[in-house]
């Protein structure tokens, strides 16, 4: 735990899988004196209120960010701008103002206008998650050893950038800081593409008449099943990456394409060879991302990680 609290009030609009990570994290760490949340609906406010994760859960955004020196957005980046302009006036002079989405230069765009001069904007994206939802979801280890990027608009104080930077890492990430666009294009291929493909797989899968949804279910080897943890991801966090970061993704979309091309020509030639050094490649990449530890060689069954949520919960 840390010997004070980096802040001492924080405001977390939005308490689902990410939102209530922070708050468990940041209790468990003792980085902050006092939580305060919101959530949509009425019904999400009132389990958070059972949970008693956080100090105080109130009805509105505006009352929550009354006095707050953080306020975290965690909600789709589609809601940022609204939000934004709805809390514009009742925000601390100080406080920094920040997010977790995955598109950040559509956020920016949609936030930065409304923002009164007098606070500090940091964008941020967690970058990590699991295929479940809700104030249940979340637990304290979610961002152990992943990475957080942020992404301060030109001009920002850096001394706001680096306060930040600090929350992050006792919450256990790794930070790393980024402007917006190249941010975007990152994540279109590491993270929106990937989630875009697992989506179109499934929903392949779910279309063929000649296989049943049983069997789909039954016979769901490794690779499948891993597509359809992505695929039940969150509907409306997607839906707004994906219409946010468009232009990013269809220009990785586009690059896709013509290397599956490549493959759909060595698989009708029968060229072993072209296949065998592409999957030597791509192999290696994932023992690269095993050896820094950004996931584990284990098989799915059994990771030591997985059952953290239930854990917390």
């Amino acid at each position: 735990m840390t010997s004070a609290p980096l802040f001492n009030r924080v405001a977390l609009i939005g308490f689902g899988l990410i939102g209530g990570s922070i708050a468990r994290a940041a209790r468990a760490q003792g980085l902050v004196g006092e939580i305060v949340t919101t959530a949509r609906s009425e019904k999400t406010r009132a389990r958070v209120t059972e949970l008693g994760i956080v100090d105080k859960v109130v009805a509105t955004n505006v009352e929550a960010v009354k006095d707050a020196d953080l306020v975290i957005l965690c909600i789709p980046v589609g809601a940022c701008g609204p939000v934004a302009a709805e809390i514009a006036a009742h925000l601390k002079p100080g406080a920094i103002i920040s997010d977790v989405g995955s598109v950040k230069s559509a956020v920016v765009k949609d936030m930065a206008p409304h923002l009164p001069k007098t606070v500090h904007f940091v964008p941020a994206h967690p970058v990590a998650g699991t295929e479940h939802s809700g104030p249940d979801s979340g637990f304290p280890e979610l961002f152990i050893n992943r990475w957080c990027i942020l992404t301060p608009p030109e001009g920002t104080d850096p001394a706001a950038t680096d306060r930040l930077r600090a929350f992050w890492a006792a919450l256990g990430a790794k930070v790393e800081v980024m402007t917006p666009d190249h941010h975007d294009l990152v994540l279109a291929i590491t993270s929106h593409l990937p989630h875009l493909i697992a989506y179109t797989i499934v929903g392949t899968a779910d279309e063929l008449a000649q296989v049943t949804e049983s069997e789909v279910i039954k016979f769901s080897a490794g690779g499948f099943r891993d597509f359809t943890r992505i695929a039940a991801s969150d509907p409306t966090m997607w839906r707004d990456v994906f219409l946010a970061n468009k232009d990013a993704v269809l220009e990785m979309l586009g690059t896709f394409t013509e290397d599956l091309s490549k493959l759909t020509r060595a698989i009708r030639r029968g060229d072993g060879d072209a296949l065998f050094d592409h999957f030597t490649r791509t192999r290696a990449i994932r023992r690269g991302i095993v050896e820094i530890g950004q996931d584990s060689a284990a098989a799915d069954f059994g990771r030591p990680h997985a059952n953290l949520g239930k854990k917390a919960e």
